[in-house]
């Protein structure tokens, strides 16, 4: 049985824009499959693979999974709530809830509560963006919403039925220690933090960022991969380091349309679709 599911939240660098690029490019058939930089889980939730291993380096989006997995119902409760109390006053309501990790009892706080923060904020914050500082506090802007509308029931209990029934292993860790297990035949699909363009680029999904360095191990674990024999792809912005360290691995240059970027002139962008195999072959 394969669900009908949407990503639940809206994610930077998220694939729903190149899900069909991507998808014509995957291998024709695989075992288990990897996404240790899983997002909002576009491709993910498509596939639908029987075994599947997803994973991120933020905790709360994992916390988020996690979450619609064993407390569906509760969480939509929380949900309700908040969109509720937005209503009466939006631009306080928002920011009263979004300064809740300064607290020094938000260690405490239950992982229903966070995730219902995380998503309400996701919802309500400007264009729907996912940021931390350098402290690890949340810090984007109020949306200017007066209304919000933060899940759609038949998407939250699908995916909740889906991360239950399915084979799906859910991991919090960095992306090396989520592909250590993979195997011959294996398809990993990497969809890092993308290389920086200019010094605007957003790059802060946590306070830690991923930067150069990030890009030269990713490329490693890439090149490891591909020894192993497993299918392995790589997306990521057309820049000349990319192109460098996967010279070896075929490169495809697509255009996408980016609904997050502040600045609508700036939408638009090239990306490369990066793979280790032939498709004629795949």
């Amino acid at each position: 049985m394969k669900y009908k599911i949407q990503p639940f939240i809206k994610w930077v660098g998220g694939k729903r824009q190149l899900l069909e690029d991507i998808k014509e490019r995957m291998p024709s058939s695989f075992n288990s499959y990897f996404e240790p930089f899983v997002g909002g889980g576009a491709l993910f939730l498509d596939l639908q693979n029987s075994i599947t291993t997803i994973s991120d380096y933020s905790k709360e989006l994992i916390d988020a999974y996690i979450t619609i997995r064993d407390f569906p119902f509760e969480l939509m409760k929380e949900l309700d709530n908040h969109e509720k109390e937005h209503a009466k006053s939006p631009s306080e309501y928002f920011y009263s809830i979004r300064e809740l990790d300064r607290k020094d009892n938000w260690k405490d706080t239950s992982i229903l509560s966070k995730t219902a923060r995380f998503i309400y904020l996701n919802k309500a914050c400007f264009n729907g963006m996912y940021r931390v500082n350098k402290k690890g506090y949340y810090n984007v802007p109020f949306g200017k919403k007066n209304i919000v509308s933060t899940y759609n029931e038949d998407n939250i209990t699908s995916l909740s039925e889906y991360l239950k029934k399915g084979a799906v292993k859910i991991l919090n860790c960095d992306f090396e220690e989520t592909v250590a297990n993979a195997k011959k035949g294996d398809f990993i699909f990497f969809d890092p933090p993308y290389d920086l363009i200019n010094k605007d680029t957003f790059d802060s999904y946590t306070k830690d960022g991923f930067g150069v360095e990030g890009q030269k191990r990713l490329s490693e674990v890439a090149h490891e991969l591909d020894i192993k024999g497993c299918y392995v792809m790589i997306t990521n912005h057309n820049t000349p380091l990319i192109n460098e360290l996967y010279s070896d691995f075929n490169i495809d240059v697509v255009s996408v349309k980016r609904m997050i970027n502040s600045d609508a002139s700036k939408r638009n962008g090239i990306e490369t679709i990066i793979y280790n195999y032939d498709l004629g072959d795949k």
